[in-house]
């Protein structure tokens, strides 16, 4: 898998650009800076972001590609990141030492995505916020119209509403919508496609 990505990042031009993703520039400057750890980074858009608003920043992905190119942009922008290369079935994290987490785009396999969103909860603070965008299950529609809109071509790969509530269940839900948006991101989000978005805040409690 790490293969696919390698080769997807180490063209000099940006797959998904430079600027972050417009449901996270929305959401991230409304809470107070804190850490935040980015899984499935990539280039490193969206955490470049995060830290242009002074947030520490983890990011990991599998390509060390996206690892040269993220750290190149966070460089060129006057930010740090903390850049990890690897899987997180295999990367170790504190736990609850995250006020954040952001998951845009991070599409696991049917057989864990549930499993590592257990374990991406595990890192959360108390009162911690996860910010996520990902293909809706009603997106592979749009894909077999326009695969240049990107995403999993497996439905069972895609999420739902209903998964994203079983998988965070001990969260205030501030947002969670299924949308149909236009999609304007590098070289493979491009055009029409179906998100779940959410904002949650983990129970204090816990």
């Amino acid at each position: 898998m790490n293969q696919k990505w390698d080769e997807r990042y180490k063209n000099t031009e940006f797959a998904y650009g430079t600027a972050p993703n417009l449901f996270f520039k929305e959401w991230l400057p409304k809470f107070k800076p804190g850490s935040i750890l980015m899984p499935a980074d990539g280039e490193g858009r969206n955490g470049v972001f995060a830290a242009q608003l002074n947030w520490t920043v983890t990011s990991f992905d599998l390509s060390t590609e996206g690892q040269l190119k993220a750290l190149k942009l966070a460089k060129e922008n006057n930010v740090t990141l903390e850049y990890n290369v690897g899987d997180l079935e295999e990367l170790e994290f504190e736990k609850e030492s995250f006020d954040a987490i952001g998951l845009i785009y991070a599409h696991f396999s049917a057989e864990t995505k549930s499993k590592l969103h257990k374990k991406l909860n595990e890192y959360l603070k108390p009162g911690g916020l996860i910010i996520f965008e990902a293909f809706s299950k009603s997106h592979l529609h749009f894909k077999k119209a326009n695969p240049k809109v990107g995403g999993p071509d497996a439905i069972a790969d895609l999420f739902s509403k209903e998964e994203i509530q079983a998988d965070f269940e001990n969260y205030e839900i501030l947002l969670l919508e299924e949308e149909e948006i236009i999609l304007n991101e590098g070289q493979f989000h491009i055009g029409k496609g179906a998100v779940i978005r959410f904002v949650g805040r983990k129970d204090m409690s816990l």
